[in-house]
C-alpha cells in the first residue's frame, strides 16, 4: 500500500513485468487513515486485504488477478469505528483467513472458504475482554492456520489450527508468561513450519521456528 498528501491508504499490485496497477475499494473511505489495504497474494494472483469505510470501520475484500473486487464483512463483526473484519492470509485454493473485532472489541478468528462459507472460531484459553482474544494470521495450502491468541492476563500464545478445526497452543521455549510477554506465531509454510517471535520476561524479542 502507499500513503498520499492526505494520509489515505491505496492499494497496488506489481506484475512482474513490472507494471504497477493501483488497487481502491470503490467503498473505502477517502478520510485520514481510511481506504484500502491489500494484505496478501496467493500462487493465482488473488489478493485479500482491509478496506476501513467513512466511519472507520473495517471490511474484507479479495480481488482476483483480473481485478474483480468482492468484499465480505463476518456477521458478528461490530460495527463500530476501529471494529470490523480484517483478513490477513490468503492461501492457494482462496480461503482467506483474519480476525474480527466484535461491539465489545473482543478479537476472534475466522476462515473465509473460497465459495464463501465463513466459519468463526476462538482458541481455548483467549480472553474475552476488550482487545484480548484471537488473531489468526497466515494459512498455508493446505488449509493450516497458524496465529496468535491473547488470554486475560494480557500473555499472547500461539496457536496452529488445522483444517479440521483442531487448535493446537503453543509456547515458544523462554517465553516470559507476565502482561504483554509471550509467543506469536506469524507465518506458515507448505511443510507447517511456523515461524513469528516471542518476548521474554525480560522484554527481549527473539524469533523462532516450530516444526510440525
Amino acid at each position: 500500500m502507499y500513503f498520499d498528501s492526505n494520509n489515505v491508504y491505496h492499494g497496488f499490485v506489481r506484475t512482474a513485468a513490472g507494471k504497477i496497477i493501483a488497487i481502491n475499494v470503490p467503498a473505502a473511505g477517502t478520510g485520514k487513515h481510511q481506504g484500502t489495504t491489500p494484505v496478501s497474494i496467493n500462487a493465482a494472483g488473488t489478493i485479500t486485504g482491509i478496506y476501513k469505510d467513512a466511519s472507520d470501520v473495517s471490511h474484507g475484500f479479495i480481488r482476483t488477478a483480473t481485478g474483480t473486487i468482492t468484499t465480505f464483512d463476518v456477521a458478528t463483526a461490530g460495527t463500530g469505528q476501529y471494529q470490523g473484519t480484517k483478513p490477513l492470509g490468503i492461501d492457494t485454493a482462496g480461503a482467506v483467513t483474519g480476525q474480527y473485532i466484535d461491539a465489545s472489541n473482543v478479537h476472534h478468528g475466522f476462515v473465509r472458504s473460497a465459495t464463501g462459507t465463513i466459519t468463526t472460531f476462538n482458541a481455548p484459553g483467549a480472553g474475552t475482554g476488550a482487545d484480548l482474544g484471537t488473531a489468526p494470521i497466515s494459512v498455508n495450502t493446505a488449509g493450516v492456520i497458524a496465529g496468535g491468541y491473547t488470554d486475560s492476563s494480557t500473555v499472547a500464545h500461539g496457536f496452529v489450527r488445522s483444517a479440521a478445526g483442531k487448535i493446537t497452543a503453543f509456547n515458544a521455549p523462554g517465553a516470559g508468561t507476565g502482561m504483554r510477554e509471550g509467543t506469536t506465531a506469524l507465518g506458515i509454510n507448505t511443510a507447517g513450519d511456523i515461524t513469528g517471535f516471542y518476548v521474554d520476561a525480560s522484554g527481549v524479542i527473539h524469533g523462532y521456528v516450530r516444526t510440525p
